[in-house]
């Protein structure tokens, strides 16, 4: 069954039960490059609007291609301040939304508010949406507070200091680690040679504090990747929900494998060829 069959609570328990859930960031605003990707068998794709150039326009064409293609639909907002932003994304159509930058209970609080209908948050109702399309008004507005999907990103200092009274709070699905953004929080940038802040003491300790207290509050654990080399490791520790990387990260690695491959064989048939100096691979 495509993942977008699959109601919003089915597939969260799904992922509390454990079963993986891979998927990728789009940061490109295309729906072109968001519906092949939906095609590509990941089970969700995420449009990160919070580091990518979309607008509203490309954010509904790219939602619907997503839909198409039939994996689950996110979209990464501006912050728990962004009320409009998550009220945009949610009433296009995204199945949920990945929070950013989360330091504390209250903002946490927040960024729940603003994406769950009364009386539980404070998200505002219209009609008609396109969110609202398949189900009519009560059919999901009556629904969404236990089918939408609500990720908070675990990526601060503070928010690992934090971290028992943010887990606790009520109404987050998914806590989701960014250890580029929680490494250099920590200062362990300047601390380590990249790219060994990855596997250090220090962000291995927030780490499990964080695993400590997800699991406490039956909070789904998910975690930001560049490629599957330590998905293994992260299934072990109980993580099911995985980016492995994003569309902009793919297309320069299969660059880099072709290019590395075409100068390989031009050497050994004596026409060498090299491709142009870059800062990317």
């Amino acid at each position: 069954m495509a993942d977008a069959a699959l109601s919003g609570s089915e597939f969260k328990k799904q992922l509390q039960a454990g079963t993986p859930k891979m998927g990728l960031f789009v940061n490109s605003h295309s729906p072109t490059v968001a519906g092949q990707l939906a095609h590509s068998g990941y089970d969700w794709l995420l449009i990160d609007t919070q580091h990518g150039p979309m607008n509203h326009e490309n954010l509904s064409a790219m939602l619907s291609a997503v839909e198409n293609g039939g994996a689950k639909s996110l979209v990464r907002v501006g912050g728990y301040d962004d009320r409009p932003g998550i009220q945009q994304a949610l009433d296009l159509g995204a199945d949920g939304v990945l929070v950013p930058y989360i330091n504390t209970a209250e903002e946490a609080r927040q960024a729940i508010s603003c994406t769950k209908y009364p009386t539980v948050g404070t998200r505002s109702v219209y009609f008609p949406q396109r969110s609202m399309n398949r189900n009519g008004l009560l059919g999901y507005a009556g629904k969404w507070n236990s089918e939408g999907i609500v990720a908070l990103q675990v990526e601060t200092a503070s928010c690992i200091k934090n971290i028992a009274e943010i887990a606790a709070v009520p109404g987050i699905d998914i806590l989701f680690l960014g250890q580029n953004d929680l490494c250099m929080s920590m200062g362990l940038y300047n601390k380590y040679e990249f790219p060994h802040m990855y596997t250090s003491p220090e962000l291995g300790v927030a780490t499990d504090k964080l695993i400590e207290h997800a699991r406490k509050n039956n909070v789904i654990l998910g975690i930001f990747l560049f490629g599957s080399a330590r998905v293994g490791e992260f299934l072990e520790k109980g993580f099911s929900f995985y980016s492995l990387g994003n569309d902009l990260h793919h297309m320069l690695t299969q660059t880099g494998a072709y290019v590395n491959d075409i100068e390989k064989v031009s050497k050994e048939k004596g026409k060498v060829w090299k491709c142009r100096t870059t800062a990317l691979f």
